[in-house]
C-alpha cells in the first residue's frame, strides 16, 4: 500500500474523482455497492475529500441535516464548570507539536474546547473523558467545528469509546488473540496481562496516540467505514505482530518486559502498509467466541469478518 504523497498526481486526481462520484450520489453507493466503498477506505481516501468523506461514513452529514443549529445553539451556552475546567486542563495536550494546535489559545484550541464544551452539553449524562480530546482533534484537522466534528465525535462515542465498555473490549480481545496468535495469547494469560494494561488507548483514543499520522488516517478511513472491528484487528495485529513467535517471546520473560515492548512496538509494524494489508487479511478471519471456547469462560458473540 502506497502512501497518498507516493502516489502518481495522475492516479491521485483519478481516486479523486472516484470519490467525487460516490459522495455526489452517496446514498446509492452506501445501499448498493457498500463493499466497493469499503474497498476504496482500504485504499486511502484522498486527503483533499478527507473531511467530506468521513462526515458521511460516520453518519455525521445526516445528523447535521437534522439538527440544523444545534452546534450553535450549545456553543452559545456556557457549560458545566466542572468540565470546562477540566477540558481547559487537557487542551495543550492534543498534538501539540501540529500547527493547528501549537499555540495556547490558538484557533485551533479554541475550536476543540467548542467542540468538547458542546458535547458535554449534547451529552450530559456522560459529560468530558480525556479520549475525546485526541478523537476530536483529529476531526478538527480535517472538518470545520461547526457542528461538523461534533456530530462525527458524537458518533465516534456512541459506537466504541464508552469508557463503561472498555473492560469487555479487553475481553473480547483477549478471546480474539487466542484465535489468531496462540503463542501470543498463552504468553500473556501465563503473565496474567490483563487486556486493560496494554490496549485502553489503542482503544479508548482509536489508535490517534500510539500509530504514526498516516497510519492513523489510513485506520480511520476503514474504522469509519466498516466500524469497531477495525479497532480489534489492528490491535490484533500489533500483539500477533510483537508476541507471536517463539523468537520473539526471549526478549520479555515477565511481565514488566512484556509490558515495555508493547509500549515500544516496533515502527515497522505500524507503518500504513503493513497494518492495512495485515488488518485486511484478518477480515477472512471470522472469529467467533462461545461459552465453550471462550477463553475467559463468558458468551461473548464477536465476529471480525466483514
Amino acid at each position: 500500500m502506497s502512501r497518498a504523497q507516493d502516489v502518481p498526481p495522475a492516479v491521485l486526481r483519478q481516486r479523486e474523482l472516484k470519490w467525487l462520484d460516490m459522495l455526489n450520489h452517496w446514498d446509492r453507493w452506501i445501499i448498493k455497492r457498500f463493499d466497493k466503498v469499503r474497498l476504496r477506505c482500504q485504499k486511502g481516501i484522498p486527503p483533499a475529500l478527507r473531511g467530506r468523506a468521513w462526515l458521511y461514513l460516520s453518519g455525521g452529514k445526516v445528523k447535521k441535516e437534522q439538527n440544523q443549529g444545534k452546534f450553535q445553539e450549545l456553543d452559545s451556552q456556557p457549560g458545566d464548570p466542572k468540565w470546562v475546567d477540566t477540558i481547559e486542563k487537557d487542551l495543550h495536550r492534543q498534538f501539540p507539536f501540529h500547527e493547528m494546535f501549537v499555540s495556547r489559545g490558538g484557533h485551533g484550541q479554541r475550536d476543540l474546547f467548542r467542540v468538547l464544551k458542546a458535547y458535554t452539553l449534547y451529552r450530559p449524562e456522560e459529560g468530558y473523558c480525556q479520549a475525546q480530546a485526541p478523537i476530536a482533534a483529529v476531526l478538527l484537522m480535517h472538518m470545520p467545528a461547526e457542528y461538523q466534528s461534533l456530530c462525527c465525535l458524537t458518533h465516534l462515542i456512541c459506537r466504541v469509546l464508552l469508557q463503561e465498555a472498555i473492560q469487555l473490549d479487553g475481553e473480547i480481545l483477549f478471546a480474539l488473540l487466542r484465535r489468531v496468535s496462540a503463542v501470543a495469547f498463552r504468553h500473556l494469560d501465563k503473565h496474567k496481562i490483563d487486556p486493560i494494561l496494554y490496549m485502553t488507548e489503542w482503544f479508548m483514543c482509536a489508535f490517534s496516540r500510539t500509530l504514526p499520522w498516516s497510519s492513523v488516517l489510513r485506520v480511520w478511513d476503514m474504522f469509519l467505514c466498516d466500524g469497531v472491528k477495525i479497532i480489534f484487528r489492528v490491535g490484533l495485529v500489533l500483539l500477533k505482530s510483537m508476541l507471536g513467535t517463539r523468537e520473539k517471546l526471549k526478549a520479555c520473560q515477565g511481565q514488566y518486559e512484556t509490558m515495555e515492548l508493547l509500549r515500544a512496538i516496533e515502527s515497522r509494524y505500524m507503518q500504513e502498509g503493513f497494518l492495512v494489508r495485515e488488518a485486511s487479511v484478518l477480515k477472512w478471519c471470522t472469529c467467533v467466541t462461545t461459552a465453550n471456547s471462550n477463553p475467559i469462560g463468558n458468551a461473548l458473540p464477536v465476529v471480525i469478518g466483514p
